[in-house]
């Protein structure tokens, strides 16, 4: 069975992510994995190693405690009956320890909540947030506090006609499949006199040679505003989700996560964003 993996801090946003993360997991029929990474304090000392190991064995022990009682509150039910599993461990970074734990259990997604602020404030903010998008074994999708997965409806996947955009397309497929929802790939052409409709036409006969979910849409936009016409094409088709692929070299996501340009990530208000890393596919 599939696994996706949930990291929270226990702020408002973790409460929606776990949410969702429940409610998608229960729809595509995987397992969920509810994680905390902490930290414990660096002590030096030969005075302080029997200390230290006491402290580590409660600290986990808090923890734990603490996580399950956060999942039974928010999610309402006995954990066993949910596919509901927690576990709360240290890692040395909050990012290395979701990495690990996401390679370990080969998972099929990891979801966080998107925010600036407190435990996870180095995930979206500067170049931490891009090394995870780009280290990660699965794509990240990453919850704003007010987003709703009650009814994914349509899934808009950003595309600059990569190779590595047909696995991760497959991928989306796979959950709108789940909901019935539509995929509507979209690239924006910042030539207005380019050949952006030959080259969708040619991609669009690669997708569907690999995938086999029907329900696809497929345009082309004109326009040297990538950002705002993005943003215009998502409120205007009531988009519920973003998908987009990060490649190392260049990317989307490398200019949203600038720190100049965090604020405009508001701006997608309560969308999702799903993102891919190019070497996994």
């Amino acid at each position: 069975m599939k696994t996706i993996i949930c990291a929270i801090d226990y702020s408002k946003n973790a409460v929606t992510a776990i949410k969702y993360a429940h409610q998608i997991s229960s729809k595509i029929g995987a397992d969920l994995l509810v994680i905390h990474v902490y930290k414990l304090p660096l002590m030096l000392g030969l005075e302080f190693d029997i200390f230290y190991e006491d402290l580590e064995k409660t600290t986990l022990k808090k923890h734990n405690t603490k996580l399950k009682k956060f999942c039974k509150n928010h999610l309402g039910k006995e954990l066993a009956e949910l596919h509901v599993s927690t576990e709360a461990f240290e890692a040395l970074s909050v990012a290395q320890g979701i990495l690990s734990k996401a390679t370990e259990h080969k998972a099929f997604m990891i979801v966080i909540g998107m925010k600036k602020e407190t435990a996870f404030e180095d995930l979206f903010m500067g170049n931490t947030s891009i090394n995870l998008i780009e280290k990660a074994p699965c794509p990240i999708l990453a919850i704003p506090e007010n987003a709703s997965s009650e009814k994914i409806k349509t899934i808009v996947y950003a595309t600059d006609f990569e190779q590595e955009d047909l696995g991760a397309i497959y991928k989306v497929s796979q959950i709108a499949k789940k909901y019935n929802a539509k995929i509507k790939v979209v690239h924006i052409d910042t030539d207005i006199n380019g050949d952006g409709n030959l080259k969708m036409e040619w991609f669009k006969e690669m997708v569907f040679q690999k995938v086999t979910y029907k329900k696809i849409d497929f345009k082309v936009l004109f326009s040297e505003e990538i950002f705002n016409t993005l943003k215009s094409y998502l409120d205007s088709n009531n988009a519920d989700m973003v998908a987009m692929l990060e490649r190392e070299k260049s990317g989307f996501l490398k200019k949203l996560f600038h720190r100049d340009l965090v604020k405009e990530m508001e701006s997608f208000g309560k969308i999702p964003l799903l993102s891919f890393n190019e070497a996994n596919y």
